[in-house]
């Protein structure tokens, strides 16, 4: 039987030791790369470790850091800063002078802990394997130009001219106070789904400047969106009108319009209303200011969501949070369904009020503060939608042309609507590049001949 190796690497030791001993911030390591780390710290620990063994987990440090395309300090950063632990959540609602010293001292160990994993680089590690395995030369190192977000670099900067991280318990506190903390500081839209919220990397990149048509709408929707941002009580909205009119867009293109502010879009599936008091719950109290948007709204006869909605709209004993608004699209004034059978006949009926039943069910669209109502586009407004999204596109045919072609398409098609105009050019500039493209260049070659 081998003896046990009894030579180890005292700065690795010294690394593990430290990695357990954090207290409040254990996802760091949690992770794929966390984990990843550690494992490559305990194959090498030992000078005469066993050579395969530690290439192999360095090969999985390095997919685990390639996969995410970051480097092994700006993911020490970033997962600093977009922790879920009880000390961000605390900071978020709390003045610093508030937290619990037991709370502040262990964030600053457990910084000081972060920040000498930190200093341990992957050019260190990929030394270290060498050494360890006895290879002619090391494995390759894996790097990757930063691109991280201005404030990220801005709170990295700070962090590296401090001889000890555990002098910036205050700041990132208030960096926590400011941006909020976990999922609600990495993405600004999200969908809530089986219980859960769900980050979206890639929201849908709908700008204002392309919706035309609906000014008035538009300008009373940013008003209350600017009372949203400014902690003033805002409106919850319903956009209603005709399909294909801008409704969903409009309401989408607050996250571009209002980047550089804390503006967080959740999107809530009909399905799911009956969570929206649990969810707004979640909401309350992060700095973030949140529109829930519900798209195409409406309900049948005894539907959970509406009850749901219905508190949310109109609150109940708990106080409403000032962060949270209710955006909801529908293509109906009266967004529950009503037939012919559910109007009260005195002779079979056996509600005392059922009048007042059905009064309360046509007027729900009332419980939201304000409505937007969005009337189909008339033949002007389509053109003008079109000419507007031709210039944005950079078509260049005539404008007698693009209007013919838009009146035909709008024919065949869908009808007038700004998605039907957004339909057409979409369409025109892909046959006129491709298409018109290739015949112009295949002219162009006949010519030379």
């Amino acid at each position: 039987m081998p003896m046990a190796s009894t030579s180890s690497h005292p700065k690795i030791q010294y690394l593990q030791r430290q990695a357990a001993s954090l207290l409040l911030y254990q996802s760091v390591l949690q992770g794929e790369v966390g984990m990843a780390f550690i494992d490559l710290l305990q194959a090498i620990r030992y000078t005469d470790a066993d050579a395969r063994g530690c290439l192999q987990a360095y090969g999985s440090y390095f997919h685990a850091l390639a996969a995410r395309n970051q480097n092994w300090e700006d993911y020490i950063i970033t997962q600093i800063l977009f922790c879920d632990n009880p000390f961000t959540k605390l900071a978020q609602q709390q003045k610093f002078q508030d937290l619990s010293p037991a709370l502040v001292a262990a964030v600053g160990h457990d910084l000081q802990v972060l920040q000498s994993l930190y200093e341990c680089s992957s050019a260190a590690l990929s030394e270290w394997v060498q050494n360890v395995a006895h290879l002619p030369i090391s494995p390759v190192v894996w790097y990757e130009e930063p691109k991280k977000l201005a404030r990220e670099t801005k709170f990295a900067a700070y962090l590296q001219e401090l001889d000890n991280w555990g002098d910036a318990v205050e700041e990132l506190a208030a960096y926590y106070r400011q941006y909020g903390s976990g999922l609600f500081a990495q993405y600004r839209a999200f969908r809530w789904r089986s219980g859960q919220f769900i980050g979206i990397p890639y929201p849908d990149p709908v700008k204002l400047s392309t919706l035309v048509g609906y000014e008035s709408q538009r300008d009373a929707l940013l008003k209350n969106t600017e009372f949203l941002l400014s902690g003033e009580v805002a409106l919850h909205v319903l956009l209603y009108g005709s399909r294909g009119s801008g409704k969903s867009s409009l309401v989408k293109s607050l996250l571009h319009e209002y980047k550089e502010r804390p503006l967080c879009l959740l999107e809530v599936a009909k399905s799911d209303l009956k969570d929206l008091p649990e969810i707004v719950e979640h909401l309350r109290g992060v700095p973030q200011k949140f529109i829930i948007f519900v798209d195409d709204l409406s309900f049948e006869e005894d539907d959970d969501a509406f009850k749901a909605l219905k508190v949310v709209l109109e609150g109940n004993l708990t106080a409403r949070p000032q962060n949270v608004v209710v955006y909801a699209t529908s293509n109906r004034r009266h967004l529950i369904r009503e037939f012919f059978v559910d109007r009260p006949a005195p002779k079979d009926n056996d509600e005392i009020h059922a009048w007042d039943t059905m009064q309360e069910k046509l007027s729900f669209s009332d419980r939201f503060g304000l409505t937007l109502t969005f009337e189909p586009a008339n033949q002007k407004t389509y053109l003008n939608i079109v000419s507007h999204l031709a210039a944005e596109a950079e078509i260049n045919i005539t404008q007698e042309d693009l209007e013919y072609q838009a009146l035909q398409w709008a024919t065949r098609h869908n009808g007038r609507s700004g998605r039907t105009a957004r339909q057409f050019i979409d369409f025109l500039k892909a046959d006129l590049k491709l298409f018109h493209g290739a015949s112009n260049n295949t002219s162009t070659t006949e010519d030379s001949n």
